[in-house]
């Protein structure tokens, strides 16, 4: 179990302390407080925990509404890096009773409480680094723990958002060390379970539908048999490589910047820190998070990103391809093709009577489509690592959790809702497949190519059957029935 995942469940040391941490009450001392950092002193409201350069972020970038925040995952993961780093910190020469505090203040973050009530305003579109999500982070957590101690907000005493809260830390490798932490939580906890989920019931469907013989199509146009369960078992095994892809890229995923700091060099920082954050971070989230072999790779570059995201990509086109021959093989239900019979989930138009659409389909198609967008930004902003440092970095989070979380809600969805419950119209199939005049291949073998294409068109064009025409041309009626039969056209000989 994660460590979010035991804050939303069960009491912790840090949800005893929330009731008093950035409630909805009026404050005593008004609706603003004064705040200073280094530009002079801001005006924030009372009963916020975030401090000056919060607001000086919010005043700045007054861009989009609420929408465009920093999403929840990061701001989780800036908890949980947090918390790992005051509990090291300790190890050299933080106070006892402040890395504490920072650890409790720490657990109401990761467990989104904070977020939810509007301690986490800042969108996305700020300074690339991220600086002031992490000093938004900073600034909440000091607070958190000096309301718990006792203190007065913004004093930044006992605790201090820099001293102590980003103590040993940088924005450059902090932030990308809660990419990290929040792409490989959602890796894990969304995405795998989601579309292992489609996966296996593509499975069930593939082995349902083994024995139906159905005509396959290329080119959308008619070709030889095979069985509908063979159809979805292809649908399977393309999930199947997605799967395989988010576990190959993963290894890169748990790789963190944290130790780096500014530019690479583990400046104001110890021996022996980064290793022991990155093993903290690791059995706080029960995933294997290590330190970056190599800090400069780590702030420079969003490589991993762009190969996760180009892991997204490929499983947005899978999902497209799949998604979108089902709404084919469902189309109809009388004047379509009329194979697959589609769950009905709601009325289908609000002129047409009893109209029925794939809006499964629909919506599952409309994801991969947004997933191949945010794939162009993710490549943008990955391409843009100047010299020691990213500056792309909050819309490559950004776009990657995004793409996450809708392919994983979408497979989710069409799983439950289209996948589960298609039936085959097999009498539908049956007259389908036997009018094909693909069947003719069969007799390659035994008359030759030249002979069964005539065979074939000559049945075109006089609207005749394949077996007419077969006949007129020499075949007999033994030898057709022996050669042109579906079940013998499933495999090699």
């Amino acid at each position: 179990m994660s460590l979010v995942t035991r804050l939303l469940v069960g009491p912790t040391r840090g949800l005893r302390m929330s009731a008093s941490l950035g409630g909805k009450g009026k404050s005593k001392v008004g609706k603003f407080r004064m705040e200073q950092d280094t530009f002079g002193e801001l005006k924030v409201p009372a009963q916020m925990l975030f401090g000056a350069q919060t607001m000086r972020s919010k005043l700045n970038f007054p861009i989009g509404d609420i929408g465009e925040r920093m999403p929840m995952p990061v701001i989780q993961a800036m908890g949980i890096l947090k918390k790992a780093c005051a509990e090291v910190n300790r190890d050299y020469g933080l106070e006892g009773k402040i890395s504490d505090a920072i650890s409790c203040a720490c657990d109401d973050v990761i467990s989104g409480k904070l977020y939810k009530r509007g301690h986490f305003p800042l969108v996305i579109w700020q300074t690339g680094s991220g600086t002031q999500t992490n000093m938004n982070t900073n600034e909440v957590i000091s607070n958190a723990a000096i309301k718990a101690m006792g203190g007065q907000l913004g004093s930044k005493q006992p605790v201090h958002p820099n001293d102590h809260v980003n103590k040993s830390q940088s924005s450059n490798d902090t932030f990308p060390t809660a990419i990290h932490i929040s792409v490989g939580m959602e890796l894990n906890e969304r995405l795998i379970p989601s579309l292992a989920h489609l996966r296996d019931a593509l499975k069930c469907k593939s082995k349902e539908f083994k024995n139906i013989i159905k005509i396959g199509r290329t080119h959308l146009m008619d070709a030889v048999p095979l069985t509908l369960g063979q159809e979805f078992s292809g649908y399977a095994q393309q999930l199947t490589y997605g799967l395989d892809r988010i576990n190959g890229c993963l290894p890169r995923v748990y790789e963190l910047a944290l130790g780096g700091t500014a530019v690479g060099t583990g400046l104001n920082t110890h021996k022996g820190f980064a290793e022991k954050v990155s093993k903290r971070i690791a059995d706080l989230t029960c995933l294997p998070f290590v330190k970056a072999p190599n800090f400069f790779e780590a702030l420079g570059a969003r490589d991993a990103m762009v190969e996760v995201h180009g892991v997204l990509n490929t499983i947005a086109v899978s999902l497209m391809k799949i998604a979108n021959d089902i709404r084919l093989l469902g189309s109809g239900p009388r004047c379509g093709l009329g194979e697959l019979m589609l769950p009905e989930n709601e009325p289908g138009s609000s002129i047409m009577p009893g109209k029925v659409n794939p809006t499964q389909c629909e919506s599952l198609t409309m994801i991969c489509a947004q997933v191949m967008g945010n794939q162009v930004a993710v490549t943008i902003g990955g391409a843009n690592g100047h010299f020691e440092l990213n500056v792309f970095k909050p819309l490559i989070v950004s776009n990657v959790l995004r793409s996450i979380r809708l392919l994983a809600d979408g497979s989710k969805n069409f799983s439950k809702n289209c996948v589960e419950g298609i039936k085959p119209n097999n009498e539908r199939i049956a007259k389908i497949m036997n009018e094909s005049l693909m069947l003719v291949t069969a007799l390659n073998p035994h008359i030759g190519y030249d002979k069964a294409a005539a065979i074939a068109k000559t049945a075109h064009k006089n609207g005749t059957t394949l077996k007419e025409e077969a006949l007129k041309a020499g075949v007999t009626e033994q030898q057709f029935k022996e050669w042109v039969d579906p079940k013998k056209m499933l495999g090699p000989k």
